[in-house]
């Protein structure tokens, strides 16, 4: 079909009322562009409860399929990756650190990058919250046929609380894949390799974390197949305060019978990195007896003569971090029974001894008083786990009868067997207007 100059205003006109259709045939195209092009249908934050140190916000967000989707808040210095859970659909979670600081209000940028394009939306949240380091660029290093790890350590906190953070690192084999995992809270968490053969990673306790008294951090190296673990032996607490020295053995200004005399006490370093026994010096009665003693990071026991009269007793220590304690106390020492008043009630625990170790399980007391006199007993388990913190429970608090002879017993048994775990024992005798009180001290076996 051929067309004459005369005819071009007659085309001319037909194109622009579109009688032809092609104007209406590139809307379509330009319409299908637009739904094709990468786009968020919906994101969705969860925040269970207020915006604090320890609390988590998940982040759900919908969209193109095959994308790869992040979420930023305004105020930490990354990225929070989110990942396709199900086809469009992108999940993911942040724990809020100490360490933030989220601006008023803060509000949630999330992109969306595919194939065509991307696509962003913001939201804004209620409430502030304090943020975390920029995360450290991945340093590519020589993959290794073996896996080895020299050093896994942690940067103590002040506290463990929702909100602390437990920043790890290893020292290892270069190019392998290394996590940690903290036994009953969090599995395989990944660490990057921040230089060859470095490698760092940290976690943020939640609001609803458990952590055991018996706590275990494992640092693993996965270099092609070939596993190497190693258990943190580190403190995660800044330790700044001395131990406590507890439960001195005769009490102070206490007087006793004959001249071979047991002298002990117990340390207490309430959470933090332990008692040194190369640290730990005892003087009686103007004598260093440390070389004839037993000292543990738990407790100190000597026996030996002592002089009559008054006793001075000196016990010094320190814990693994430095701080030091010094406690002084006097025990009076009468040379034979006829030296002594009589005792209007006797008492005695005749097994086990102060100090003493004992298994797990049910724990037997021994004792002796006058015939049928009423013996109260309290026990005090107090478990005190390095770098972490103490649990200090009651595990009996009952009242028995001696028997014709005045003998007693009684067992407990304790709902926290962590090694290490204190054992304070107070019994008391009564009958009549008389009584009498004695105190044990036992160890569960490590």
């Amino acid at each position: 079909m051929n067309f004459t100059p005369r005819a071009a205003p007659f085309l001319l006109s037909l194109l622009m009322s579109g009688a032809v259709g092609l104007l209406p045939a590139v809307a379509t195209a330009e319409q299908s562009n637009a739904r094709y092009a990468t786009q968020i249908t919906n994101l969705s934050i969860d925040t269970s409860d207020a915006l604090a140190p320890g609390s988590e916000i998940s982040f759900t967000l919908e969209g193109t399929p095959k994308s790869k989707a992040s979420v930023r808040l305004n105020g930490i210095a990354r990225n929070i990756v989110l990942r396709e859970v199900d086809a469009g659909v992108y999940e993911g979670s942040y724990t809020i650190s100490r360490r933030d600081r989220l601006t008023a209000p803060p509000t949630v940028k999330a992109t969306l990058r595919g194939r065509r394009g991307s696509a962003v939306t913001t939201r804004t949240l209620v409430g502030a919250a304090p943020a975390a380091p920029a995360a450290v660029a991945n340093v590519p290093a020589v993959a290794s046929s073996n896996s080895v790890i020299e050093r896994f350590t942690v940067s103590p906190v002040a506290r463990i609380e929702p909100g602390a953070e437990l920043r790890f690192a290893t020292v290892g084999t270069p190019g392998a894949k290394a996590s940690f995992s903290i036994e009953n809270v969090i599995r395989d968490v990944p660490m990057r390799e921040v230089r060859p053969g470095h490698y760092e990673g940290a976690y943020t306790i939640r609001r609803d974390d458990n952590f055991p008294p018996s706590l275990n951090i494992v640092g693993s190296l996965d270099a092609n197949g070939k596993v190497a673990q190693t258990k943190l032996n580190q403190a995660l607490l800044v330790d700044a305060q001395p131990p406590s020295i507890r439960n001195l053995s005769p009490a102070n200004n206490e007087t006793v019978v004959g001249n071979n005399v047991t002298v002990s006490a117990t340390f207490d370093d309430r959470g933090g990195v332990g008692v040194d026994p190369k640290s730990v010096r005892l003087i009686v009665g103007g004598q260093d007896v440390t070389r004839n003693a037993s000292v543990t990071p738990q407790y100190v026991t000597w026996r030996g003569d002592l002089r009559s009269g008054t006793n001075i007793v000196e016990l010094t220590a320190a814990d693994n971090a430095g701080n030091a304690v010094h406690q002084n106390w006097s025990i009076t020492v009468g040379a034979n029974q006829a030296a002594m008043p009589v005792a209007a009630l006797p008492l005695e625990i005749t097994s086990h001894t102060n100090n003493a170790q004992v298994g797990n399980g049910s724990v037997e007391v021994r004792g002796r008083t006058a015939p049928d006199a009423k013996v109260d007993v309290q026990v005090q388990a107090i478990a005190s786990i390095a770098g972490f913190f103490g649990v200090n429970q009651q595990v009996l608090n009952e009242t028995v009868r001696s028997d014709a002879q005045g003998n007693f017993s009684f067992t407990f048994q304790s709902k926290i067997p962590v090694p290490g775990a204190r054992y304070e024992i107070t019994v008391t005798a009564s009958r009549g207007n008389a009584s009498r009180e004695s105190k044990l001290v036992l160890f569960q076996q490590r």
